[in-house]
């Protein structure tokens, strides 16, 4: 997905493997196994295991602020999208050519 637009916000942990139905154990718990993960196109690795993804813009949310319903990345996102709106324009594309109905 790489080119859809600019990741804003604090690397993700990079706990990608998922669970599927957790294993009931006598006591009342239960076991969650890994089962499967993302793995690179050419098949040599796991880009995103044990790392995360790496924002473009690194903005980390005040708990404080965030509590008082500031939201810094979500600022940040729209900071960016006005930007680019000024810098680059927006292009409605024409409309496309009337179906044929005869």
């Amino acid at each position: 997905m790489d080119g859809l637009g600019k990741l804003i916000g604090k690397r993700t942990w990079g706990g990608v493997v998922g669970i599927r139905d957790s294993l009931p154990i006598v006591d009342g718990g239960f076991l969650d196994r890994p089962e499967y993960g993302p793995y690179s196109k050419d098949g040599k690795e796991w880009p995103v295991e044990g790392h995360g993804v790496d924002p473009d813009i690194v903005v980390d949310n005040d708990p404080a602020k965030e509590f008082a319903g500031v939201d810094q990345q979500l600022d940040r996102g729209i900071e960016e999208i006005l930007q680019e709106l000024k810098s680059k324009g927006q292009a409605i594309p024409p409309p496309p050519p009337f179906p044929d109905r005869s």
